[in-house]
């Protein structure tokens, strides 16, 4: 768009998507056409069907794509559509190697449906690079991580994955629906597909379901655009219009949510009746150092950890300004349960193992007064006796 190197907050606003160059409009039209007129039997035009491309849905794309450093971007119906339509990469035979505290999602179409294909896989700790470089097989296509991961919010050196791959010739697929390009951009590391639940923080406003990828390499764009227009789960338009009106205020959404987070995160960490509270701005998070390093900042998402079920139950009972609902990364406050929303689609067995407890809530912080959530939580945790406490 220019020859300045604007920083990532003005390329928010000042992007491909700032102005419709045939009016001058200063909102990227909707276009709900689904088919186009072709003026010349011998040459067709840019588009011809909506699902193979559409002009609304491609400034999203371009937006994205320019976002992340990337040189394709595609939307999807959803978070998943995206996911999903990324594993058509692999073939029958394949080896998939997955951080083992995905999202329950991501695990759903992993063991219940690639498996169906002969598309094997193997979870592991993606913070222990040597569990990673022992489950690498000669088969293994794709590595695929999470950072930081939902709901544990475990932190993957992703530069450390991403030269074992490169050894082992494989592909490196990144959801960073968490941090967004705003806090963190993979592709910069050499990752090779950044994916995203666009429903979270980069609409962020609770009212669009969406999906995005992000590649760099041509050859790798053109065959996961295939793959899109193959098997069409795209964006409608109206969506993709949502998700770049929600992009302009991204980071001055974020910044006041991690800002937030991290209040929120130290007052938790400190409470009698908190067991644990995973959030990788605090110091004592194993994974500190390495977000410190590889990101902007730890994001707007923490998790912590109660006795039991019970205490969990009284809780959310008690609070009064967070929803209590699935999703997260939107402008009011999130508390989930991941044990019966994020994580329902993963046995319980699956889930103790990976310390995703009957205890454990995901709080994604808002545009809120921290302080206000904090006197929230601060007289429902009061209902919790003491004695749950094991600290």
């Amino acid at each position: 768009m220019s020859e300045h190197n604007w920083t990532f907050q003005t390329k928010l606003l000042h992007n491909g998507a700032k102005v419709d160059q045939g009016t001058g409009a200063v909102s990227v039209p909707i276009q709900h056409a689904s088919t186009f007129h072709q003026f010349d039997f011998d040459e067709y035009g840019k588009y011809d069907y909506s699902r193979s491309g559409n002009p609304t849905r491609e400034a999203l794309e371009q937006a994205i794509a320019e976002l992340e450093g990337g040189t394709r971007g595609m939307a999807f119906a959803s978070g998943m559509a995206a996911i999903s339509t990324a594993f058509l990469l692999l073939s029958q035979g394949d080896h998939v190697v997955v951080t083992e505290d995905v999202y329950g999602g991501t695990f759903r179409i992993i063991t219940d449906v690639l498996t169906r294909f002969g598309i094997e896989h193997t979870f592991v700790d993606m913070t222990d690079l040597h569990q990673v470089a022992s489950a690498i097989r000669p088969n293994t296509k794709v590595i695929y991580m999470e950072t930081p991961s939902n709901p544990l919010l475990k932190v993957t050196d992703i530069r450390g994955i991403v030269n074992l791959a490169k050894a082992n010739n494989c592909l490196t697929f990144l959801d960073n629906t968490f941090l967004t390009p705003e806090l963190q951009r993979p592709l910069e590391l050499g990752v090779d597909v950044v994916l995203h639940s666009a429903t979270k923080f980069l609409a962020g406003h609770s009212d669009v379901l969406a999906g995005l990828a992000v590649v760099k390499g041509e050859e790798l764009g053109n065959r996961l655009y295939k793959l899109q227009n193959a098997f069409g789960a795209v964006l409608g338009v109206q969506d993709a219009w949502l998700v770049l009106r929600g992009l302009k205020t991204l980071h001055v959404r974020l910044k006041q949510s991690q800002a937030s987070a991290q209040k929120i995160a130290e007052y938790l960490s400190k409470h009698e009746k908190v067991e644990q509270v995973y959030y990788p701005g605090l110091s004592f998070h194993p994974g500190y150092e390495t977000q410190k390093y590889q990101a902007d900042g730890p994001g707007a998402v923490l998790s912590f950890r109660l006795a039991d079920a019970e205490a969990v139950k009284t809780l959310v009972n008690n609070v009064k300004l967070p929803v209590f609902a699935v999703s997260l990364g939107a402008v009011e406050s999130i508390l989930s349960y991941p044990a019966r929303m994020s994580h329902a689609a993963m046995p319980a067995e699956e889930r103790e193992k990976r310390g995703i407890t009957d205890g454990l809530l995901r709080l994604s912080v808002g545009l809120e007064n921290a302080d206000d959530i904090i006197k929230d939580f601060e007289e429902a945790l009061e209902k919790l006796p003491v004695k749950q406490s094991t600290k």
